[in-house]
């Protein structure tokens, strides 16, 4: 999966077995709106097309992570984010012999995010089910069941345990400069459920420690669902731990549930 060959190719190919069906389309394919149960967006909703670029351009070699991973990319495609434009351009000592190193970068990641600048998403893919009126993970890629779990998780040597793969690629995408990344990864995040207490923990930690304080966006999302699952979490001897180690996630989730009981009392009142 990580060898190196350029995404022109149909290296990335989802898992075989399912086809897809003529009421589903892709993220590609309609806008977003903030509802997990939006309607149908209309044609001024629509996003971009993927951002490939000119798929005759110099390859550009990236050298990942700590076993040094090769993946090849085109370098107009690789443009499309400031970080990699910086450096195709000469800003990092290697660009001269068209190689890049990104020693702390997890291979898996950098695979997505690739996949993403050739076609426009990641796989698992997001998907419009006409017929449902929803946006939905392609294969049962939620969290209810073990091939979802193994899908919605990565291992992440950074801080040595299980992460939400998309919260990675939240951060990565901030990272690059990758604008619709972040929002696509946003949205396919929303779409999990039955996540373990520690790992959704442990992801909102890797988000604080990855994303600027004015992060508006997977920040709040950590903090909506942890006073959603209020009563999951209390009774969790990893959130009694987590809290003791404290940070700004437990100072921000304690401002957050404040102006939820004021908005409560607010209703009652």
């Amino acid at each position: 999966m990580f060898s190196r060959k350029t995404y022109q190719t149909e290296s990335m190919k989802h898992r075989a077995g399912k086809s897809t069906r003529s009421q589903k389309k892709s993220f590609r394919d309609h806008g977003i709106s903030k509802s997990h149960h939006s309607r149908q967006p209309s044609q001024t909703q629509k996003m971009d097309q993927s951002p490939t670029g000119n798929l005759t351009s110099a390859i550009v070699t990236i050298v990942c992570g700590r076993e040094q991973r090769l993946f090849a990319a085109h370098e107009d495609v690789l443009c499309h984010s400031p970080f990699f434009t910086a450096a195709c351009r000469g800003q990092f000592q290697e660009a001269h012999s068209r190689r890049i190193s990104l020693p702390d970068e997890e291979p898996e990641i950098f695979s997505s995010v690739l996949e993403y600048l050739y076609k426009g998403d990641y796989y698992p893919r997001l998907t419009y089910n006409k017929r449902r009126d929803t946006w939905e993970l392609e294969d049962g890629g939620g969290a209810n069941n073990e091939r979802g779990t193994v899908q919605s998780t990565v291992y992440h040597q950074g801080v040595t345990g299980v992460v939400l793969k998309d919260t990675v690629i939240y951060c990565t995408a901030e990272k690059y400069g990758l604008e619709e990344l972040k929002r696509l990864a946003l949205r396919k995040q929303g779409l999990h459920s039955g996540i373990q207490c520690n790992t959704v923990l442990a992801s909102a930690r890797y988000a604080y420690a990855n994303t600027p304080d004015t992060d508006s966006k997977m920040r709040a999302h950590y903090l909506s669902l942890i006073i959603r699952s209020r009563n999951t979490f209390k009774r969790s001897g990893t959130m009694q731990m987590e809290m003791e180690r404290g940070g700004k996630l437990f100072f921000d989730l304690f401002v957050a549930m404040c102006n939820h009981l004021d908005d409560v009392q607010n209703v009652t009142t």
